[in-house]
């Protein structure tokens, strides 16, 4: 099952980011979405039921989530939803994971600060300076290195 879904939620767990031998950047994390809805009796709106779901990024954005989403943060993520079965011999499931497409902080909880990334090809006879760089500690995984621009 592959069908396109927004969630907005609370990031449950740290980000993990790795770069795979073949130098693909892939962020990952659990999503907690709580469904609220308006209790009559009580007159008031109480939470429902939790989904949960494993939010998985790659390339750019799985970098750009690496240094910008946190534990506790309210986010919208849009994305590939995946839902599969397993089972390894000893116990069976069910894993709900939405592939991102695209990601970013919910502003209805509070306030956010953009930085644009630019890539730049290693061929153009300007590098920027180390400062300028997004450097996360991980080998980059293209020939491109990024340049944070501050918005003006």
């Amino acid at each position: 099952m592959s069908d396109q879904y927004s969630v907005t939620g609370l990031v449950a767990t740290t980000p993990r980011h790795l770069v795979t031998q073949d130098g693909l950047p892939i962020t990952s994390f659990r999503l907690a979405a709580s469904l609220r809805k308006f209790d009559k009796s009580l007159n008031r709106w109480v939470d429902a039921e939790t989904n949960w779901f494993t939010i998985t990024s790659f390339r750019q954005l799985a970098v750009n989530t690496a240094v910008s989403v946190s534990k506790g943060d309210r986010v919208v993520v849009m994305g590939r939803l995946r839902v599969r079965d397993w089972d390894n011999g000893e116990r069976a499931g069910t894993s709900v994971e939405i592939e991102a497409e695209t990601l970013g902080h919910d502003l209805m909880w509070g306030s956010s600060t953009f930085v644009r990334t630019v890539n730049l090809k290693e061929s153009d006879s300007e590098s920027p300076a180390p400062d300028e760089l997004e450097l996360d500690g991980e080998q980059e995984p293209t020939k491109t290195k990024s340049k944070v621009l501050a918005n003006s």
